[in-house]
This record gives structure tokens, sequence and C-alpha cells, in this order.
């Protein structure tokens, strides 16, 4: 059995994905958190793009290989690792389920800029952008409780990351961006109460997250000082 070491930073949610989709299949393996503000030259020699995740594949025989992006992670533990099964089966669907992913992605990259706002004209753009998303998000779920029904897949590993920002994100105040989607409120509900899911961050994972966000000087912390 090859070991499996995934190199990591205790925030990033492409990380979370990785993590979510090895504790789903049960599969052990060594978690390595980065300093990613001061990489490791280590770190810099095997990540081609100097992002997290990595993925460090030890064989038994000594060899060793390293696989960076977190989609093509998941790829892999997919096709080589035992357990549940977290791709559909038949092509037509799973290849639906890939641009979900994507979707999920896109998803993240204006939540970075909804978190990181300077400003309300930054922030309100981000929200609408936000909710736009959800909202066609919602029309693709069923009824639950996962993306595809009853079986967890490598869609809901993408998306339980971007809905644990909004576990902190809600203490700070109202954004409305999920307001009337029943659906998408009932499948984070469900994420959020996986145990893949909760055990793919640490425990301190609030602290830092609000840490990061008055390292930039969010204006969600300042909003929420001044309501």
């Amino acid at each position: 059995m090859s070991k499996l070491t995934l190199i990591s930073h205790h925030l990033c949610p492409y990380v979370q994905r990785a993590a979510i989709a090895l504790l789903e299949k049960d599969v052990p393996f060594q978690r390595i958190n980065i300093d990613l503000a001061n990489k490791p030259d280590w770190f810099l020699k095997i990540s081609p793009l100097g992002k997290v995740p990595l993925l460090r594949i030890e064989a038994e025989d000594g060899g060793e290989a390293v696989l960076f992006e977190s989609s093509v992670i998941c790829e892999y533990l997919e096709e080589t690792q035992a357990g549940a099964a977290l791709h559909p089966a038949d092509p037509l669907t799973r290849a639906r389920h890939r641009g979900w992913m994507e979707f999920g992605s896109s998803v993240l990259s204006d939540l970075w800029g909804y978190e990181t706002a300077q400003d309300e004209l930054q922030l309100d753009a981000k929200r609408k952008a936000l909710t736009a998303k959800f909202a066609t998000l919602e029309g693709a779920l069923g009824d639950g409780p996962y993306f595809a029904g009853s079986s967890f897949s490598l869609v809901d590993a993408v998306f339980a990351p971007v809905f644990r920002y909004f576990d902190l994100f809600d203490t700070l105040g109202d954004s409305g961006i999920f307001d009337g989607l029943e659906r998408t409120q009932r499948w984070r509900k469900a994420l959020s109460e996986r145990a893949s899911v909760r055990d793919a961050v640490g425990a301190d994972y609030p602290q830092r997250l609000m840490e990061f966000l008055e390292k930039r000087s969010s204006i969600l912390l300042r909003q929420a000082a001044a309501a």
C-alpha cells in the first residue's frame, strides 16, 4: 500500500476537498500544514505552482510521485482507492458533476473577493455575485440531502468548504445570500453534519479564519463592529 501525505494549509478550501475525499474513502494519510506566507524550500521544489494541496505518494518500492491541483488529487483517489464511490457510474452524470465542481471553484473565487473586500462597494458586488451563483445552484438541487440525493459525492466535497466560511460570516451579520434558497440551506446543513466535513479542518479553524479577516482588514469585521 502506498503511503499518502497531504501537504496542506489550515484554511485552504481546496485542501479540504482532498481531505474530505481521503476521509470518505477511509484512507490512512499524514497531513503536513505549511505557512503559505513563508513557503519552505522543500515545498517549492515539489510544487509546480507553489500552491496547496499536494498529495505525495510513496510506493512500497521506494518510488515517489507528487500530484498537484485538488481536482486531480480527488480524481486520483476515486480511481485508486477502495471505499464508497464519490463519482456517479454513468458517464454523462459524472461529466455533469465535474462541471459543478468547476462551478464550485468559481464560487470560491467570488468568495475570496467577498471576504477580503475593503469597502462596501466591493462587498456588495461580491455579495450579488454569490447570491446569483447560489440561486443557480438551487435550481440544480433535488430533494437531497446531498447534491446527488442520498449519495455523497465529490461535488459535496467541493461545496462543503464553501459553506463552512458562512458558519463564521453568519456570526458577523446577515448577508441575505441564502434567503429563499431552501434546498441550498438544507444541503448546507447536511454537509455540516457529515463527519468527513467536520474533520477536514482543525478545531481552531474559526479562530484562524477570524485572524485572516483581521489581517486583511476585511470590511465584514468593520461592519460587524459598527452594528
